[in-house]
């Protein structure tokens, strides 16, 4: 079942900006998706018409089979983090996210309830101006909890998290997601999420660039082979005259082409001394940067 499903979704700001073009994806329940893709890509403001705050210029968007607009009690159905800087600076972590629940008709009971599964009772009664950035991500993910939501859609959740507040999140989205949760999470930062999420969308310059599984597309993913050679430039016109496509910095190359085998084989019949050669297995970032036309260096 698709939790939330966008169709030639566009979304143009002013003649000149075309921040979303023609994106048409769907978010299957109970998984963790990764929304990916550089500063800029148009994930924001996805993320902003999903929740009705930016109306598309072309195409719908649906989230539980409804516009947001629609869905009965919001707040109990979907939570979103968007901006952690949106809490009055005076008052407190407890008495703002008291606020918020008061609007959306929820008891404060959940307000303790969501302080907790951010654990930042602690800090529940100190103002919000004296909280760090991470811990204003903690908030502002405590807010989108306080409706207890079957959905979360989560824009760069990581920011100003040290590690250990990443490694925090990353187990926290994996056991909200293990509960049944649909989870939408945005970030520029690949490889911070690639364990994380078991599906991704990425996008570039507005225009959707891939989509499904992340084992799947990854394994679609042009390995790529690492030598190291004494003779490294003779290895490299050796590969090229083959149509490999070869990257070398002193004696280290990156060969796409041919497989491990080949490249040893070659090196072999040429008199070439092999120091390592290996395959690396592509990453989230290998797959990013070759749908999108780019290549990583060595």
């Amino acid at each position: 079942m698709a939790v939330i499903e966008a169709e030639h979704l566009s979304k143009r700001f002013g003649k000149k900006v075309l921040a979303v073009d023609d994106v048409t994806f769907s978010i299957r329940a109970g998984a963790v998706t990764g929304f990916l893709g550089p500063n800029g890509a148009g994930k924001t403001t996805t993320l902003r018409m999903i929740l009705d705050l930016v109306k598309p210029s072309t195409g719908s968007v649906r989230i539980l089979g409804q516009r947001y607009r629609d869905l009965p009690r919001p707040a109990t159905r979907v939570g979103a983090l968007l901006d952690s800087s949106g809490f009055h600076p005076g008052r407190s972590g407890r008495n703002a996210l008291r606020v918020v629940a008061t609007g959306a008709g929820l008891p404060y009971a959940r307000v303790e309830e969501a302080l907790a599964m951010v654990e930042l009772e602690g800090a529940a009664r100190r103002a919000v101006k004296g909280y760090s950035t991470g811990m204003k991500q903690r908030l502002a993910l405590a807010c989108a909890l306080l409706g207890d939501p079957e959905v979360l859609l989560l824009d760069e959740p990581a920011n100003g998290l040290d590690p250990e507040g990443i490694r925090w999140l990353r187990t926290f989205l994996r056991a909200r997601a293990a509960e049944g949760r649909t989870i939408l999470v945005s970030s520029h930062v690949l490889a911070e999420v690639e364990q994380t999420v078991d599906d991704v969308l990425i996008i570039s310059k507005g225009k959707l660039l891939a989509q499904g599984p992340i084992g799947e597309l990854t394994r679609t993913a042009q390995p790529v082979i690492r030598a190291r050679s004494p003779q490294a430039e003779k290895l490299e016109a050796l590969l090229t005259a083959r149509g490999a496509a070869v990257n070398r910095l002193d004696t280290a190359l990156a060969i796409r082409g041919p497989a491990s085998a080949e490249v040893g084989e070659v090196a072999q019949a040429n008199g070439v001394v092999l120091h390592e050669l290996f395959t690396e297995v592509p990453s989230l970032e290998d797959l990013f940067l070759e749908i999108a036309g780019t290549r990583r260096e060595l």
